[in-house]
């Protein structure tokens, strides 16, 4: 660990609003790709794991660029939320203003609920892959992997209450449709992640 790395959770624990929960939940998916990453090199470091050698390589790569991703959709997330609270700060004296005031916010809202739903979307992305790679990943790193699961769906979760609070201020069709897309990915999310548990205890022996 460094300063680094406490700088940014100094700046998670500040009295700003951001980053918030959004961006948080993007920062538990990095935490996930990069121990399947790690798990994936564990794998590909000996031919006793060959029949998972294939499927490493490709988590590999993908976390690689997962974890970088991570990071611009935290930062997706910061600048969506204070998009919206500007708007609530935009005049409001006459009925033109406050009809633009109006147009923005819910412009503005679909902008934040957008943004936590592409973090939700990307961990149910990345738990799709998992099942397979846990029936052959290297034995002596499941928990690592079991451990990444546990945060993809949990960075899904954290995603989809800041895509929730957003939807009262949308249309109502795309408050319909984010809410009904939002509860789906959770709940595949939470099936795929207890197949995930269920193949890596058994594979341990637990």
């Amino acid at each position: 660990m460094n300063e680094g790395y406490i700088a940014v959770l100094d700046k998670i624990s500040s009295i700003s609003p951001t980053p918030g929960g959004g961006a948080v939940a993007a920062l538990v998916l990095g935490h996930s790709y990069s121990l399947v990453s790690m798990v994936s090199q564990l794998t590909l470091k000996s031919d006793k794991w060959i029949k998972g050698h294939k499927i490493s390589k490709n988590l590999k790569n993908i976390s690689e660029k997962g974890i970088l991703h991570s990071i611009d959709l935290a930062n997706n997330d910061c600048i969506a939320f204070d998009n919206v609270m500007n708007s609530y700060r935009l005049p409001k004296n006459n009925e033109e203003e406050i009809s633009i005031r109006k147009e923005k916010i819910i412009e503005a809202s679909l902008e934040a609920t957008t943004a936590p739903y592409d973090i939700a979307e990307k961990s149910l992305d990345l738990l799709l892959l998992l099942p397979d790679f846990a029936k052959y990943a290297n034995k002596n790193a499941l928990t690592d992997l079991a451990s990444a699961s546990q945060l993809a769906e949990s960075a899904a979760y954290i995603a989809s209450l800041n895509v929730k609070i957003n939807t009262p201020n949308l249309s109502k069709e795309d408050s319909r449709k984010y809410n009904i897309k939002i509860k789906n990915i959770l709940k595949e999310s939470k099936s795929l992640n207890e197949n995930i548990q269920e193949i890596c205890s058994s594979r341990i022996g637990w």
